[in-house]
């Protein structure tokens, strides 16, 4: 099959949406399909990418994007005639301006003969977003109606998407290839003492300011038996270093900045608890499965119902971080006992194999009708 995976924003970005139709495609060209990307602005060689629109960057659900400006219908209707592509598969919210256009052209250019699906993947972080959200869903009814099919990637993803969009999805999450994350060498530990590892943006929503407040808390013969390593970079950044050092963590939590894809694997790999406490506009979360894969002790979230899909039931693996007298709790047991993280560990490196490329990339060709 010739396949198109079609993004409003750049490929370049190293986002969710990305990393998504990245491994997806990955996994397709392995299977012996040719995978294109149709995306706004790009720059990148490795992979065959089409850039057909302008970008201007936007805020949106507590993250900054990449979106188009109008694109030419019949510029549109040309690269599609030449291009002929079996399989469309659309990254949803998808914009009036660029993807919607994609889908208009190609049915008027192919008809039936293309397979259109979307994927759903946002969960809004508030009322702003989620109105936002409600009002694209209205003004894209028709559009939608030209697609074959939808999946969303996690079940408060589904529920969003009928209720917003009036799309009925099935359930495929998110995917990474497990291979490249197993065996992973830790980075350079400092001693025995247990290592927190976070590593994510730095923005309201993923919970950094919550993971040092309830460090703050916690009793000094706790607190000096960690080694706490942040990873990433945003606009708390300076925000954060405060806090370190009003809370008297200097010696604890080590702001490490921006770890590249290269490092990432080593840098789960070597926590003993990677621990993710975003508060909510979560659809899934990569992060999770990702630190699973990579061999983290125990991976630990926030309670927001994207992630409480990833995790699962188990109370000891999630907490509200906004709530942090139970966040430092949690925190405290899984630090005191070591029983209890190689139990969680042995379940996780389990369930992880379910979000698996092969396991997912499955169920993607049973939804392009392959």
């Amino acid at each position: 099959m010739k396949i198109a995976f079609v993004l409003d924003d750049s490929i370049d970005r190293p986002d969710g949406v990305q990393q998504y139709v990245l491994t997806l495609g990955a996994f397709m060209e392995r299977a012996g399909h040719e995978v294109h990307y149709v995306c706004s602005e790009a720059t990148r060689t490795d992979v065959t990418v089409h850039s057909l629109a302008r970008n201007v960057g936007v805020t949106f659900n507590g993250n900054g994007l990449r979106i188009p400006l109008p694109t030419s219908r019949k510029d549109l209707r040309a690269f599609l005639d030449e291009q002929r592509y079996d399989v469309i598969h659309v990254q949803i919210p998808h914009s009036p301006l660029f993807a919607s256009r994609v889908v208009d052209e190609a049915r008027a250019v192919q008809g039936r003969t293309v397979r259109i699906v979307g994927t759903f993947h946002i969960l809004p972080d508030g009322r702003v977003s989620e109105y936002g959200t409600r009002l694209l869903g209205r003004i894209q009814r028709r559009n939608l109606a030209r697609f074959d099919a939808f999946c969303a990637v996690s079940p408060p993803a589904v529920e969003f998407a009928r209720r917003a969009f009036g799309i009925e999805a099935q359930v495929i999450p998110c995917s990474i290839d497990t291979s490249a994350f197993a065996g992973a060498e830790a980075a350079p530990r400092d001693g025995d003492r247990v290592r927190i590892v976070f590593l994510g943006r730095l923005v309201e929503r993923k919970g950094a300011a919550e993971l040092i407040a309830a460090l703050a808390t916690l009793p000094p013969e706790v607190r000096d038996r960690l080694e706490v390593r942040i990873g990433g970079k945003g606009p708390m950044l300076d925000l954060l270093t405060t806090a370190v050092a009003h809370a008297g963590l200097e010696n604890v939590v080590h702001l490490d900045g921006f770890v590249s894809e290269e490092d990432k694997p080593g840098y789960y790999a070597s926590a003993d608890l990677a621990v993710f406490p975003a508060t909510g506009g979560e659809s899934f979360g990569i992060v999770l499965i990702e630190a699973m894969a990579s061999g983290a002790g125990v991976v630990f979230g926030g309670a927001n119902p994207g992630y409480l899909s990833v995790l699962g039931d188990r109370p000891e693996v999630s907490v509200d971080a906004t709530d942090t007298a139970a966040f430092a709790a949690a925190l405290t047991r899984l630090i005191e006992d070591d029983a209890l993280r190689a139990e969680l560990h042995a379940e996780q490196a389990e369930r992880v194999q379910r979000f698996d490329v092969q396991t997912v990339g499955a169920q993607i060709l049973d939804l392009y009708g392959a």
